[in-house]
């Protein structure tokens, strides 16, 4: 039977103090949901005597039913000196109504003579009266010690008199905080093993990336018996992140051996990661190991041979046991497989693809070379295979468009576009204005084109990136352009490239509504076959 350990989720406290991460309220609630809907075992909801906004979502959760995770709160032991039933912080802890709680205390010397100000038996009685205090409240109490690892190297002895104050007073689970992220895991290992040795209460770890081995520490902990991984989802944190759950979850159960969550649960991690990643407003790393988007993406032609031979010659793990899938890219380094597969994915015809697959590689290398890149631009790839095939022919042709910015004294430009197109046999003439010349062309391009293809209202330009290629070139450099767009069902991105930012904008744009446009024939196609 596998060995249980604890998750213990602090997305919603430590997480939030990663610089550039700000929730409210309701940001709070859709978060901590969906990390309930993993079957993590414990959620940190925050500090109650930090902020009010904390303290109203321990109101407000109590209000939802969740599956799995335990709500707790986080706090410090009481102040030196003071009565613990006169602390603020706890009595806020208390006040929240939870069922469970991490105090933190200090556990080197150092820190409590330099930063508490106080003397290293006061610290200890501070540990057992704070833990004391909640346990006698009926809660589950989680002791934190701070900076412990820093704190053994420099004192072992008052390192583990703190924890041991802490197991006195009732502590369930002794948690080990490596606060400055700087250990090794093979003293990580060793300390654990140790502290294991010397409490009968379970033993937990808290790891912070500053080294970038939190996940490997926290899995060395494990390793020398600790039963409680503390961590935030995609390693959000101070600094430089706390362990990352979205890694240590799944090397621990399927590498490990270790039960973390429930079996059916894993398959949820990828969904979880870009979910809570979005409602942080934040960059999920296409380079996340197990939920990034290149996480099972495979470049070369050699690799990608390979792999759809068999997944595990270049894969560690099957990609669907942590809810993420492979992707091939087609790229200038890329061979037939690549692009078969491609094809394979976009529905193309593959037979029909045989005698054209040198002639289309050769073309993206070609455009690459140029400064084009397809793998990011799926949209421009499937348009660019399907022209070579003959299978679709363009259902507009530009025939000439201005654009005219103009700017009078302090006040802001204002863009206008003005468009000749031909569809079929018609001559359209429009012309619109838009928050810039790009906006300005894509409104204008609509305009003219909603008479005949009334779904383009539906179809939204979502995002826009340009990068320069070739800074040393100036503003004489070479842009690249991509253009993601959406409509009710998905999205599709598309690239454009040239010296005139205009024209790679344009390029990427055209293939953005071709792209809608073979999207249309297609379910036209469908319909008339049903």
């Amino acid at each position: 039977m596998r060995k249980k350990v604890s998750i213990y989720d602090t997305t919603l406290r430590d997480g939030t103090q990663g610089e550039g991460i700000s929730l409210s309220l309701e940001d709070k609630i859709k978060i901590a949901l969906k990390i309930d809907s993993l079957g993590i075992d414990y959620i940190e909801g925050g500090w109650p005597g930090s902020n009010p906004k904390d303290m109203e979502f321990f109101k407000v959760i109590k209000e939802y039913k969740l599956n799995h995770a335990v709500i707790s709160a986080f706090g410090s032991t009481r102040k030196p000196n003071i009565p613990v039933e006169e602390d603020r912080n706890l009595r806020a802890i208390l006040e929240s109504g939870v069922k469970a709680a991490a105090i933190f205390g200090k556990s080197w010397d150092f820190h409590v003579e330099k930063a508490l100000r106080t003397t290293l038996e006061e610290n200890l009685r501070m540990i057992e009266d704070s833990v004391g205090f909640l346990k006698k409240h009926g809660l589950e109490v989680f002791f934190d010690a701070e900076h412990f690892f820093d704190g053994y190297k420099n004192n072992p002895q008052y390192a583990l008199e703190a924890v041991k104050a802490a197991e006195s007073a009732g502590a369930d689970i002794i948690v080990l905080c490596e606060t400055n992220g700087g250990s090794l895991p093979h003293e990580v290992e060793e300390i654990v093993g140790t502290v294991v040795g010397e409490l009968s209460a379970p033993v937990g770890i808290h790891t912070h990336n500053d080294s970038e081995l939190a996940v490997a520490n926290s899995i060395m902990a494990v390793k020398a018996g600790a039963v409680q991984v503390q961590g935030t989802i995609n390693g959000y944190g101070e600094r430089c992140g706390n362990c990352n759950l979205c890694s240590v979850i799944p090397n621990l159960q399927l590498k490990g051996g270790y039960q973390c969550i429930p079996e059916d649960k894993l398959r949820l991690l990828t969904e979880v990661a870009l979910y809570v990643s979005e409602v942080a407003n934040q960059v999920l790393p296409n380079n996340q190991p197990f939920v990034g988007r290149s996480a099972f993406a495979h470049k070369a032609g050699i690799h990608a041979s390979a792999v759809l031979k068999d997944g595990q010659t270049y894969e560690h793990i099957p990609p669907e046991k942590v809810g993420n899938k492979r992707r091939v890219i087609v790229s200038e380094l890329s061979g037939t497989s690549n692009l078969k597969y491609k094809a394979k994915e976009l529905g193309i015809d593959l037979n029909a693809l045989n005698g054209h697959t040198r002639k289309i590689i050769e073309k993206i290398k070609q455009l690459e070379h140029e400064g084009f890149q397809f793998e990011s631009a799926e949209g421009s790839l499937e348009l660019l295979m399907k022209k070579v095939l003959k299978e679709y022919v363009q259902s507009f042709v530009l025939d000439s468009f201005r654009l005219i910015i103009e700017k009078q004294g302090d006040q802001e430009c204002t863009s206008e576009a003005v468009m000749k197109l031909r569809v079929g046999d018609d001559i359209v003439h429009t012309a619109a204005e838009g928050n810039g010349p790009v906006n300005a062309l894509d409104n204008c391009l609509r305009k003219a084109l909603e008479e005949f293809y009334p779904f383009i209202r539906n179809v939204h330009l979502t995002d826009y990136k340009v990068r320069v290629l070739d800074e040393k070139d100036g503003t004489a450099a070479k842009v690249r352009v991509f253009i993601e767009t959406r409509d009710a069902t998905s999205s599709w991105t598309t690239v454009g490239v040239s010296e005139n930012i205009i024209e790679a904008s344009w390029q990427a744009l055209m293939d953005s509504i071709d792209y809608a446009l073979l999207k249309y024939q297609k379910k036209l196609e469908e319909e008339k076959r049903a």
